[in-house]
C-alpha cells in the first residue's frame, strides 16, 4: 500500500493518540488534531518522528466551522490531500437529563456530531475525485445500548452510527469506505478518573472482566484504512469485551 495521509481529531492522547501512531507504523503521514493539549500533541508528533515517520499536529476545535477549514487546509498544505479521516474528537458532560443543561447537551453534540460533519464534509470531494478514501468514526457503545446520566452522549454517537450508514450508501461506488468503531470501557483519561466503586460495577457489566486498552481500537483503525477491508462498509464494529452482547 503506498503512502496515504491520515488526519486524526482528538489525537493528543487516548485512542486518538493510539491511532495516530498505528498508522504512523503503517507508513501513513499523520496530521495530529488537538484543541487544547498542545504538549500532549507534540510528545505524540516527536514518538513518530523518532521512529522515522512523518507528523504534525494541528490546532482546531471541531465544534467551529472556521476551525475545521483551516484544519483541513493546513493539513493539505503539509501533505497533500488527506486519503484516511478518523473523527475521534470527542468530549463529555455527564447529568441526568432532568438536570441537564441546554449547554451541556448543546456542546455535546456540537463536538461529537457537528465536528464528525464537518470534518468529513470537507474531506470527502477530496477522496471521491481520487476514488480511494477511508472514513473511520469512533463512537462508543453508548451510541448502541444507552447510558444512565449520559442522554446527550449516546444521543451523539447514535446519530454518529446513522450518518455512517447513510454516507457508507452515498459513497459505495466511489473507492470510499465509511466505517465506525464503537469502543466500551477503554483505559483513557476519561475512565481512569472514574472511582474504584463505580469501575467495580462497570466490570459486572463486561464479561471479559477487564478493561480494553487504546492500542485494541487502534489496530482495527489500521486494518480499515488498509487495502485488507475493501469490500466492508457501514459497518459498527464493537471492541468492548463483549459488553453489548
Amino acid at each position: 500500500m503506498t503512502q496515504k495521509h491520515a488526519l486524526i481529531t482528538g489525537a493528543s492522547r487516548g485512542i486518538g493518540a493510539a491511532i495516530a501512531k498505528s498508522l504512523a507504523n503503517d507508513g501513513h503521514s499523520i496530521s495530529i488534531n488537538y484543541n487544547s493539549h498542545k504538549e500532549d500533541a507534540d510528545k505524540v508528533v516527536k514518538e513518530i518522528k523518532d521512529l522515522g515517520g512523518k507528523a504534525d499536529c494541528f490546532q482546531a476545535n471541531v465544534s467551529q466551522k472556521k476551525d475545521v477549514e483551516k484544519l483541513i487546509s493546513d493539513s493539505k498544505t503539509k501533505f497533500g490531500n488527506i486519503d484516511i479521516l478518523v473523527n475521534n474528537a470527542g468530549i463529555i458532560s455527564d447529568n441526568l437529563l432532568m438536570r441537564m443543561k441546554d449547554e451541556d447537551f448543546n456542546k455535546v453534540i456540537d463536538t461529537n456530531l457537528k465536528g464528525t460533519f464537518y470534518c468529513t464534509r470537507l474531506c470527502v470531494p477530496d477522496m471521491v475525485k481520487q476514488r480511494w478514501g477511508r472514513i473511520i468514526n469512533i463512537t462508543s457503545v453508548v451510541g448502541l445500548r444507552g447510558n444512565i446520566g449520559q442522554t446527550n452522549y449516546s444521543a451523539s454517537k447514535g446519530a454518529i452510527h446513522s450518518f455512517t450508514f447513510s454516507l457508507a450508501k452515498e459513497l459505495a461506488t466511489r473507492g470510499v469506505t465509511v466505517n465506525a468503531i464503537a469502543p466500551g470501557y477503554i483505559t483513557t483519561a476519561t475512565v481512569n478518573v472514574l472511582s474504584e466503586k463505580l469501575k467495580d460495577t462497570i466490570m459486572t457489566w463486561i464479561p471479559m472482566k477487564r478493561f480494553g486498552n487504546p492500542e485494541e481500537i487502534a489496530g482495527m483503525a489500521s486494518f480499515i484504512a488498509s487495502e485488507k477491508s475493501t469490500y466492508m462498509t457501514g459497518e459498527i464494529i464493537k471492541i468492548d469485551g463483549g459488553m453489548a452482547i
